[in-house]
């Protein structure tokens, strides 16, 4: 697994000189580092995170997002879920994958699934703010798999977008 401390820090616990002045300036937090390590210690049972990206990790209520590099997604997705399921079952949290460094459309995408979006828009507030309202396509009897407050927060700190969810049937 790629990520922005050494392998050698996270399999020891001890971090070096280097990774220590990371957690200091803020750039990894403690989550960072727990899922990081998580993760290293299930390349042997699924080499496939061998090649996986690993940025950042966010935790917002019961649920932590994952934000990995551009095409590993899948990669974590694999093994039937079981990867998602070992995370989830390890951390007591309800598990989303999204991609780092991607536009807005695709995060959003990436965090609605299994929705589909039929439009997104800028609202400009009359205090000079702005909020992203986004309008999720819904079936008919389709039931939410997750909390919408949830997600607010996860693209409120993950990208620092305010957003208002709408739905068409």
């Amino acid at each position: 697994m790629k990520t922005e401390l050494c392998s050698f820090c996270l399999k020891s616990g001890m971090l070096c000189q280097k990774c220590s002045a990371k957690v200091k300036a803020g750039e990894i937090s403690d989550l960072d580092l727990r899922i990081a390590k998580l993760l290293l210690n299930m390349e042997d049972k699924y080499p496939t995170l061998q090649n996986v990206c690993f940025y950042r990790a966010v935790e917002v209520e019961k649920t932590l997002a994952i934000l990995v590099g551009h095409g590993d997604v899948p990669r974590l997705l694999g093994y039937s879920g079981k990867i998602i399921k070992a995370i989830g079952d390890e951390t007591g949290k309800n598990v989303r994958v999204l991609e780092y460094g991607v536009d807005d459309r695709k995060f959003l995408e990436d965090l609605f699934v299994p929705f589909s979006i039929l439009t997104i828009n800028t609202i400009w507030l009359p205090d000079g703010t702005t909020e992203t309202r986004v309008i999720l396509k819904r079936k008919r009897g389709q039931q939410m798999p997750f909390d919408l407050s949830t997600l607010k927060g996860i693209a409120q700190s993950v990208r620092k977008v305010s957003i208002r969810v709408e739905f068409a049937d």
